[in-house]
């Protein structure tokens, strides 16, 4: 399925009042003839909001799922900075280094060191996903280290992404990771050496440098393009062949699965699928839809219990996104969406100024209700 792209906008809209069944039949008709005021001002003005989505269908042929694509304006050269969504290989990839690994599981603690916490694996990504813990991901990030990553995810056939660097903290981008020292009982121990790395190159991608200004990190605005060719790169196409390989491994060859113990993939499902709640955070300041910005995320309210979202999101620098395979199980509804959208309407970076409340996660939570909505009007026809 080809993307729509821009030029096609204004003729997809000459449709968009065709009786229901028309709009039903292909989901990007039916997204563009939405009547949702969240939807309608983002995509009146998506030049600005850089919008990126994917829709995927899930059936099941001959035994096998198989995943039907449908894309809006989806441009892998078009660059948009993925934030915490890069968290997601990060985990399923620690998973399958500790299965590559021997004398050590999911559940061994370890420290990094120069740290103060002493932790387990299951548990820093317990916390990646629940609450989007960015140390979590940095400890895990010094277990990997960038070759690793990057050369597991090409050697999947998972091709435009490049994950390069730690999520706010110093050095982010050194090439050199701190050694782990991972205990295998109570009086033994393994210590691991520094790893070191492929230096950083530049990104080339298109739309590498955005906005008019950005504030650096003196406090000091400068007035020129933030350029992100050194920042992490991910895709849409990137993130929904990670979520598929991780729903649906069946749907591919072995080389292209990750390798994991069946427990380990049950573990990290959960994890996904968990609200904070579920993960034992009792803030207020962590409901439901904290992480899960699909169907839920513009409301502090409850997440019914039929209703499963394996997702991971990422915010900074104005641009929101969320990747995520969404399942009621009461009303056998499953599909997938992959969106991003950015919300800096100043041009202006680091200056903490993002429509992310006002514009971007209702544009969101707009996005999956109506993909919800689509999926139970086919089942009612």
């Amino acid at each position: 399925m080809k993307p729509f792209t821009l030029a096609l906008l204004s003729f997809i809209f000459l449709f968009s009042c065709k009786e229901k069944q028309q709009k039903i039949n292909h989901p990007i008709n039916y997204i563009i003839a939405s009547k949702s005021d969240n939807i309608k001002r983002v995509l009146n003005s998506i030049t600005n909001h850089e919008v990126q989505f994917r829709y995927t269908e899930i059936k099941k042929t001959n035994g096998v799922y198989v995943f039907n694509n449908f894309d809006f304006n989806t441009n892998s050269n078009n660059y948009f900075y993925p934030a915490s969504s890069v968290k997601l290989p990060i985990a399923v990839l620690t998973l399958e280094k500790i299965f590559e690994s021997e004398g050590y599981t999911k559940d061994t603690e370890f420290f990094i060191e120069g740290d103060t916490l002493k932790t387990t694996f299951a548990k820093e990504i317990t916390k990646l996903f629940a609450v989007s813990d960015n140390d979590a991901y940095n400890r895990l990030f010094e277990f990997l280290g960038q070759d690793y990553i990057n050369k597991k995810l090409k050697d999947k056939g998972i091709n435009n992404v490049r994950i390069a660097h730690r999520l706010s903290t110093d050095n982010a981008d050194n090439v050199t990771t701190k050694p782990l020292v991972i205990y295998t009982n109570d009086s033994t121990t393994i210590n691991t050496n520094a790893i070191i790395n492929s230096p950083i190159a530049p990104l080339q991608l298109d739309k590498i440098k955005k906005g008019i200004g950005y504030i650096n990190e003196d406090e000091v605005l400068q007035n020129q393009p933030f350029d992100f060719s050194f920042k992490n790169y991910y895709s849409i196409d990137a993130q929904q062949q990670v979520l598929q390989r991780i729903i649906y491994p069946e749907s591919f060859s072995n080389e292209q699965q990750f390798n994991l113990y069946l427990d380990d993939l049950s573990f990290l499902k959960k994890a996904m699928s968990n609200t904070p709640k579920d993960a034992g955070y009792t803030d207020s300041t962590y409901y439901d839809s904290y992480v899960k910005f699909f169907m839920y995320g513009d409301t502090k309210k409850p997440i019914p219990g039929n209703i499963k979202i394996y997702n991971k999101v990422g915010y900074a620098y104005g641009t929101l996104t969320d990747c995520a395979f969404i399942e009621d199980t009461k009303n056998d509804i499953r599909f997938m969406l992959t969106a991003t959208i950015l919300v800096n309407s100043n041009g202006v970076y680091n200056d903490n100024t993002y429509e992310y409340e006002s514009v971007g996660i209702p544009f969101l939570a707009e996005l999956g209700r109506e993909y919800y909505n689509y999926n139970l009007q086919k089942k009612q026809n």
